[in-house]
């Protein structure tokens, strides 16, 4: 049953992607709003698809750009992220090269930074920078690399040059930074322990493709978004302080998570 569930899982993503990335790739194209708006759309309806059920509190801002500070569990992380708001990421380059996932990245406007090149980050903050002030929402993984889901890595303060360079954001621009906490505490509506929770997290040399096919035949999920209150990116004095808020943040509401009713 579980081979048979992944298949159709697959099977139906697919089928419902395949045909989409053309529209999205015009929407690009033409500078159309809705290049924006279109893949938070697609992202709700491949959680229905997979079997994401959303728990969320709190709301991104609207009216403005935001940077969204996030601890990062799965490979999952960009779909539920994803059908939260409409936002784009900010990635490694090694995802530029990634098989079909790099597409989809393009396509939803991500940021590739080379954490190897250093001179790379001055024009990495003025794009993302020029992103926030132009009204986007992008999620930084501040951790720097993914979990296993019982805990939040050390955010990497070096990640946030880009999003707080010294010269802050452009004048003018009223930008915002909010956390997100990510968990996923349950599967068929059933708590995982702590010894359970690796079945979803995707963390160290673990094989994508075969990760994937497991847990796709495992059935509904259960993830739980909790969104902080928004504040001014002028707040922090620099990228060390907005790392610092960030992480005590994440960490605090994602131990909240865990151990709430609904972990419970």
């Amino acid at each position: 049953m579980r081979r048979l569930r992944a298949f159709l899982v697959l099977a139906g993503f697919f089928a419902f992607t395949f045909p989409l990335m053309p529209v999205q790739l015009l929407l690009l194209k033409t500078g159309s709003r809705y290049a924006r708006t279109f893949p938070h759309w697609y992202h709700r309806q491949v959680c229905k698809i997979v079997g994401i059920r959303l728990h969320v509190e709190g709301e991104v801002a609207e009216q403005q750009g935001v940077l969204l500070i996030s601890n990062h569990v799965s490979w999952l992380d960009i779909t539920v992220l994803s059908a939260v708001a409409p936002v784009s990421f900010v990635a490694k380059q090694e995802v530029a090269s990634w098989p079909f996932v790099s597409w989809l990245a393009k396509l939803q406007r991500s940021v590739f930074v080379d954490r190897n090149r250093r001179n790379e980050a001055g024009d990495k903050a003025n794009e993302i920078l020029e992103r926030l002030a132009g009204g986007d929402h992008i999620v930084l993984f501040a951790e720097g690399t993914s979990s296993e889901g019982n805990s939040v890595v050390p955010f990497k303060t070096a990640l946030f040059a880009a999003a707080k360079p010294a010269g802050g954001a452009p004048m003018g621009a009223k930008v915002l930074v909010q956390t997100l906490a990510l968990t996923y505490p349950k599967i068929y509506g059933l708590p995982l322990c702590r010894r359970g929770r690796h079945v979803i997290a995707w963390y160290g040399d673990m094989d994508l493709a075969s990760h994937a096919w497991r847990l796709l035949g495992l059935g509904p999920i259960d993830a739980h978004i909790r969104i902080g209150p928004p504040v001014p990116l002028d707040d922090f004095a620099d990228r060390k302080a907005l790392a610092r808020y960030a992480e005590d943040k994440v960490r605090k509401d994602v131990v909240e998570l865990l151990r709430g009713p609904a972990a419970a």
